[in-house]
């Protein structure tokens, strides 16, 4: 299938890559599938709604910031990202993180208990 997504112009999703997210996520329930893009040599990735290819969240890998970052049952954290033209008001929301896990294609959003983890950590400083 083709979306036309807003970062990405139109791209071909085969279905083995739809990853499905029952739940959604905060503020959008109503969108379960995503597919997750990973431009050439970014860190970032971004996880794309199959069903409505205007919304898209830039992620994070939160194992780049924090090697103890909780891991759960081969899903991979990240962290969503807010951009700003201003590299040093790039944050990364690391406590409500999205949980993706490759190998069943599955996904959710969740909010962390531990305030050990900020909802705006920056991703760089001076």
């Amino acid at each position: 299938m083709k979306i036309i997504t807003t970062q990405f112009g139109e791209i071909e999703v085969s279905e083995d890559r739809i990853l499905t997210f029952s739940e959604g996520f905060y503020a959008f329930e109503e969108l379960k599938k995503y597919v997750l893009i990973q431009p050439d040599n970014s860190y970032f990735k971004w996880l794309n709604s199959v069903d409505r290819p205007e919304i898209a969240f830039p992620l994070f890998a939160a194992r780049l910031l924090d090697e103890n970052y909780p891991q759960i049952n081969n899903h991979e954290a990240f962290g969503i990202v807010t951009l700003n033209k201003d590299p040093l008001k790039i944050t990364v929301n690391l406590r409500a993180p999205v949980y993706i896990n490759q190998y069943d294609k599955s996904g959710y959003h969740t909010i962390l208990e531990s305030e050990n983890y900020s909802f705006y950590y920056n991703l760089f400083v001076e």
